[in-house]
């Protein structure tokens, strides 16, 4: 998992790039978890969408002028 601090420091783009990444796998482990019931590692789940939130937040702070 990526720190907020690493976050900060790419540029718009690397985020935005980032973002679709991290939908295509929460999207692929949701398709897994229909299909078989389960996760084979269950905690990526949560730590991609931890990331996406982070992610986020940057981008609003951004564009609010915060940092």
């Amino acid at each position: 998992m990526i720190k907020i601090e690493e976050i900060r420091e790419q540029s718009d783009e690397q985020l935005e790039y980032r973002l679709e990444e991290i939908d295509r796998e929460i999207f692929k482990l949701i398709n897994e978890l229909k299909a078989n019931h389960k996760l084979e590692k269950p905690h990526l789940l949560k730590s991609f969408r931890k990331e996406k939130a982070r992610i986020l937040t940057i981008q609003t702070q951004r564009k609010k002028g915060n940092k």
